[in-house]
C-alpha cells in the first residue's frame, strides 16, 4: 500500500512538472529549428475520422499549410484506447514534423489507468495547445422516459444499464464509475472506436446513456435521443435549457471539469518550433472556418498560447490524475 501511495504521488508531481522537464531539454538541432518547416507536417489523430478530434486536426492542418506553405496531413491511427496513435508520436523525432491530436483523458489519466504503457506520458510528450471541447452532452433514448440524471440513476438501480464511451478510461467511463460507487449502481461501460458508433447504438437503445460532443449528439437527436444534462461548469450554448450535471447535484470534482483535445509534440522539440505551432492554433481560432467549427460543436472557448497552455496543464493534469487514482480504475 505504501509503495502504491508513493507511486501515485510521483505521478502527480511528474504531471505538474513534466512539461518543464521537456522544455529544459537541450535544443537538438538549432540550425534545423531555424529553417523549420521545410517538409510535410504529419498530425497523428488517435481516433477514427469524424468527431471533434478529427475535425480540429484537419482544420489545424489547413492552417499550418496556409501559414508555412508546406503540406500538413492528418494520419488517423485509432485503437487500443489511443495508445497506438500516442506511441507513434512519442517515438517520433523531436523536430516539429510529427504531432499528436487526442483527447485529454488519454494523456492526462492513462498514466495511472494502465499499469504499463509503451511510452512515458510524463517525459516523452509536451503540450503545444489544448483545443477546448466545450460542454459534453449526456444523452439517453427517449423511449426510456428519463428526463434528469436523478431519474436515470433510479432507472440504473433497477435495470441492466450500459454507458457508451468513446475510449477506454475516457470521461464517460469515469462518470459511470463515479455513479456506481456513490449510488450502488452497476452501469457497464462500453468502449467504442470513436463517437459515431457510440451514438448510433444509443439511438437504437442498445445502450442506455452516452456522453459526447454536441455535434455528434446532434446527428442522432432526431432519431429518439434526448439530452438530460451537460458536463462542465456552464450550459451548452446549443442546449440552454439543459442543466449541467453540477446543477443536478453530481460531484463537481469530475463532472464540473472541462476536458479538451491536446495538440502535442515529442519532448525535446525546439522551443521556437513549439511557439510557432502554438501561435498557429491561437491565430487560427479567429478564422471563419474555426468560428464555424466551434459554432457547430457548441464550443465558446478558444485555445491559449504556449505559456497559457503550460500553466493550465500544470494546474489541471494533477487534478484529473488524482480523480483516476481515487476511483481506482484499471484498464489492464
Amino acid at each position: 500500500m505504501l509503495k502504491s501511495l508513493r507511486m501515485n504521488r510521483r505521478h502527480l508531481l511528474w504531471a505538474a512538472a513534466g512539461w518543464l522537464a521537456a522544455a529544459a531539454l537541450p535544443v537538438q538541432a538549432q540550425g534545423q529549428a531555424n529553417n523549420w518547416p521545410t517538409k510535410t507536417i504529419r498530425i497523428v489523430v488517435a481516433f477514427p475520422p469524424g468527431g471533434l478530434t478529427d475535425a480540429y486536426a484537419r482544420l489545424y492542418a489547413e492552417q499550418l499549410t496556409a501559414k508555412f506553405g508546406v503540406p500538413a496531413i492528418v494520419d488517423n491511427k485509432p485503437g487500443a484506447g489511443a495508445i497506438i496513435g500516442i506511441d507513434t508520436v512519442a517515438k517520433a523525432p523531436a523536430d516539429g514534423y510529427t504531432l499528436l491530436m487526442t483527447t485529454s483523458g488519454t494523456v492526462y489519466q492513462n498514466r495511472v489507468l494502465y499499469s504499463k504503457l509503451p511510452y512515458n506520458l510524463d517525459k516523452d510528450l509536451t503540450p503545444v495547445a489544448v483545443f477546448p471541447s466545450g460542454p459534453l452532452v449526456v444523452g439517453v433514448p427517449e423511449k426510456l422516459g428519463i428526463n434528469t440524471m436523478a431519474e436515470f440513476m433510479q432507472y440504473a438501480k433497477k435495470n441492466p444499464t450500459s454507458m457508451g464511451s468513446y475510449a477506454p478510461g475516457g470521461y464517460p467511463h469515469m462518470v459511470a464509475d463515479q455513479i456506481n460507487r456513490k449510488e450502488g449502481t452497476q452501469i457497464q461501460t462500453i468502449s467504442y472506436r470513436g463517437e459515431s458508433p457510440m451514438w448510433l447504438d444509443l439511438a437504437s437503445a442498445q445502450s442506455q446513456i452516452a456522453i459526447g460532443s454536441y455535434q455528434a449528439f446532434a446527428t442522432v437527436q432526431s432519431r429518439g435521443v434526448k439530452a438530460i444534462g451537460v458536463t462542465g461548469s456552464y450550459r451548452s450554448p446549443k442546449l440552454p435549457d439543459v442543466p449541467t450535471l453540477v446543477e443536478q447535484g453530481l460531484d463537481p470534482r469530475l463532472v464540473g471539469l472541462e476536458g479538451g483535445l491536446p495538440l502535442m509534440a515529442p519532448a525535446g522539440t525546439p522551443e521556437a518550433v513549439l511557439k510557432a505551432l502554438s501561435q498557429v492554433a491561437v491565430e487560427g481560432a479567429n478564422t471563419p472556418r474555426a468560428i464555424q467549427l466551434r459554432e457547430t460543436f457548441a464550443i465558446p472557448n478558444k485555445p491559449k498560447n504556449l505559456e497559457g497552455t503550460r500553466a493550465d496543464w500544470a494546474r489541471d493534469v494533477p487534478i484529473w490524475i488524482k480523480l483516476a487514482v481515487d476511483l481506482g480504475i484499471k484498464l489492464d
